[in-house]
C-alpha cells in the first residue's frame, strides 16, 4: 500500500505532541490541535481494532480525511 506523505512523518512520532504539530501542517486551528490529537489517536485505535486493519492504515486514513476536510473548508466548500 502507498503511504502518503503525512503518513511517513507519523511513524517517526514519538506522542500526542508530534501529532499534534502535524495537524497543525494539515490545517488544524493551533489551539485546537492537541485535543485533535488525542481524539484522533483513540478513533484510529478504535478503526483499526473494528476493520482489522493497522493502526497505522487507520491512522493514514483518518489524516487523509481530515486534510480534505480543512482544505475545502479554506476553500469556502
Amino acid at each position: 500500500m502507498r503511504r502518503s506523505s503525512h503518513s511517513r512523518f507519523f511513524f517517526g512520532m514519538d506522542d500526542l505532541t508530534d501529532l499534534a504539530a502535524l495537524l497543525v501542517t494539515l490545517g488544524c486551528p493551533q489551539g485546537k490541535s492537541l485535543e485533535m490529537a488525542s481524539q484522533l489517536d483513540k478513533r484510529a485505535k478504535q478503526l483499526a481494532e473494528q476493520t482489522g486493519k493497522t493502526y497505522e492504515d487507520a491512522m493514514d486514513h483518518l489524516l487523509n480525511l481530515m486534510k480534505q476536510g480543512w482544505a475545502a473548508k479554506e476553500k469556502g466548500l
